[in-house]
């Protein structure tokens, strides 16, 4: 339980109703618990006193009721109806309660369970008021760290799992809340109120025998709880991390549709899914085993002590009266116990929940504000790495000492073999990623003295396959600067060579593009980002080939925009193929990790062997 007390404080703004929905589960509670039997043991006596007493006295009487009618003559039949009839005749002769107070009696137990009923939907409506609540902050919150994490934590983690952990394990957690924070209240009051009626009634009547005897099922109650809820916790978190399999599997397969069906691997997704769902089925109906096995262990320890009550309430000549209430004080407090124990059956799920979400929650944020943030403005562009390394995986490095100086209003190209460390080296200078050594500098400060906010919006990334997000195109140009005028945002689309596509769908500017973009072309796409570019102005650009997977139609007029994006900014070209790369004024070549070697393409064909090789390679390929 106390694992979960941190994230009631995500009730803020609902502690009135909490409060509320708290003193509406006791009143609940006691009225069930100690009420219930109280009315049982009090009123019952009054009602049935004076015509069980009648009835004792009725079989005497009855035979003095006909002394002229010979016993021989009375068949058995008629004998007991008479008998019956004169028994019934003495009940009534002898009741001292009016039909007033008889009803009042009766009416005290529809009331019990009105007061109840209204108590208790109170409670969970307003329970289930506050759980959602708590739902909805801690799914922001999560989101939000999703947000702040380093991309090296994604390539960690597998996309459909952090979803799954975003909404389903998120909803557990709710749920445990909102039904721990309801019976935590109710059912300890319930079973304290049958307790302490037991007590009273054992104190009055035959001392502490008898409530010992009552409650010694009690704490045998607690042992398959806890036995059971060892084996619950495993089987949880084996549950939900299959729902994260589940979760990645199917957000694989539906972004690669067309990859799917290209290669013919459509049934071998089915078979991986189907096995999958089968591993969870089998974990499933263990957790359904596990969780419904409890309640019955309950009910049976339960009825074990009502039988030695029994026994025990036979041989101390406890009255019917009395037995009778004992009897309702037990059910209500054997009832708690098996809630209380299918309580403790959801905090273990929540618990597996929880440690899944709490992974992301207590992460570490490696990339961050500084304390003392530099004040930057709109940056020259002046770009220096200073014997940096870096390593996604501790001693597997991908960058080593690395030194480099990229002059403002420079177009540098990084080439080199797949895996050298080029795309690593552009992803430093907006900190993507952190240098695990040295540092990297812009107008030569540290960017990790600026605020993220700052640096990064003083560069602008265009990259191979850009992500549009499912909203209109407008929207999607206004990403690059979100406090744009329409005007500037048309202004950019036209310099980026795609106002005269945009105009020409059905909605224009308002045209949805689908999730992913997927209702645009690669070329279309391509120069939506480049417009993005555009309406940001940074003085930093990256481009990560931005036209290798176009036709030669858009490849022209993205490469015409491309000539007019660069102006006057300092250009990090990250190259796969030459022939982009013929306007930089500086190359850097990569190989394993290191800079092999840096200059323009005349001087690095004559003094580089590696990049003499890859380019001759490529040449001749074309």
């Amino acid at each position: 339980m106390k694992r979960f007390l941190p994230y009631l404080s995500y009730l803020r703004g609902r502690r009135i109703a909490l409060v509320f929905a708290l003193i509406c589960g006791a009143i609940s509670g006691l009225v069930y618990g100690l009420g219930l039997p109280k009315v049982m043991n009090d009123v019952f006596p009054h009602i049935f006193t004076d015509a069980s007493g009648a009835a004792a006295e009725a079989p005497v009487k009855s035979g003095k009721a006909a002394p002229f009618v010979s016993d021989a003559l009375q068949s058995p039949s008629s004998a007991a109806a008479a008998e019956q009839t004169a028994r019934t005749e003495l009940i009534k002769a002898h009741r001292t309660l009016s039909r007033r107070q008889i009803l009042g009696y009766a009416l005290l137990i529809p009331l019990i369970f009105l007061i109840r009923a209204v108590s208790g939907f109170l409670n969970n409506y307003l329970m289930n008021y506050c759980g959602i609540g708590v739902l909805e902050t801690l799914r922001v919150e999560l989101y939000r760290k999703l947000q702040h994490l380093p991309l090296s934590y994604f390539g960690r983690n597998r996309t459909g799992d952090l979803l799954s952990r975003l909404t389903a394990d998120t909803q557990i957690v709710q749920q445990t809340i909102t039904s721990s924070a309801s019976d935590l209240v109710i059912q300890p009051l319930t079973l304290a109120g049958a307790v302490y009626f037991l007590a009273s009634v054992a104190m009055q009547n035959h001392g502490v025998g008898l409530f010992l005897v009552s409650l010694a099922a009690v704490p045998a109650c607690v042992f398959p709880i806890r036995f059971i809820g060892k084996k619950l916790l495993r089987r949880a978190e084996e549950n939900q991390r299959l729902l994260g399999d589940i979760s990645d599997l199917a957000n694989q397969n539906l972004a690669a549709a067309r990859e799917v069906r290209a290669f013919g691997l459509e049934e071998k997704e089915i078979t991986l899914f189907r096995q999958t769902t089968q591993r969870l089925f089998r974990v499933q109906m263990k957790v359904v085993k596990y969780s419904q096995v409890l309640s019955p262990s309950i009910e049976v320890i339960s009825s074990v002590g009502i039988a030695f009550s029994l026994y025990y309430a036979y041989y101390a000549g406890i009255t019917l009266a009395v037995f009778v209430s004992i009897l309702g004080a037990l059910f209500v407090c054997y009832e708690p116990m098996k809630k209380l124990g299918s309580l403790h059956s959801q905090f273990t799920k929540g618990a597996a929940s929880l440690t899944r979400i709490e992974e992301i929650l207590h992460q570490p944020i490696a990339i961050a504000d500084p304390v003392s943030p530099v004040a930057v403005g709109r940056l020259r562009g002046d770009i220096a790495l200073e014997g940096v390394d870096f390593a996604y995986q501790p001693g597997e490095p991908v960058l080593r000492e690395v030194n480099a100086h990229i002059p403002a209003g420079t177009v540098c190209a990084l080439v080199g073999p797949s895996g050298a460390g080029k795309t690593t080296f552009a992803n430093l200078v907006p900190r993507f990623y952190e240098a695990t050594a040295g540092r990297v500098t812009i107008d030569g400060i540290d960017v990790r003295q600026m605020r993220i906010a700052d640096l990064r919006r003083n560069i602008a990334i265009v990259s191979q396959d850009p992500v549009l997000f499912n909203d209109t195109i407008y929207h999607n140009l206004l990403l690059g600067r979100q406090d744009a005028t329409r005007d500037e945002v048309i202004a950019a689309a036209v310099d980026a060579h795609a106002d005269d596509f945009i105009r020409g769908l059905p909605q224009g500017y308002d045209t949805m593009v689908g999730e992913r973009g997927a209702l645009l072309s690669g070329g279309q796409k391509q120069r939506i980002a480049l417009a993005r570019a555009f309406l940001r102005n940074a003085p930093v650009l990256i481009l990560d080939e931005a036209t290798s997977a176009l036709d030669s139609q858009s490849e022209q007029m993205i490469q015409e925009a491309l000539k007019k994006l660069v102006v006057g900014k300092t250009v990090l070209i990250i190259a796969h193929r030459f022939s982009t790369i013929r306007d930089a004024s500086k190359i850097l070549v990569f190989d394993r990790g290191l800079i092999a070697a840096t200059g323009s393409h005349a001087e690095l064909y004559a003094g580089s062997p590696l990049y003499k090789s890859l380019y001759d390679r490529q040449h001749a390929g074309a």
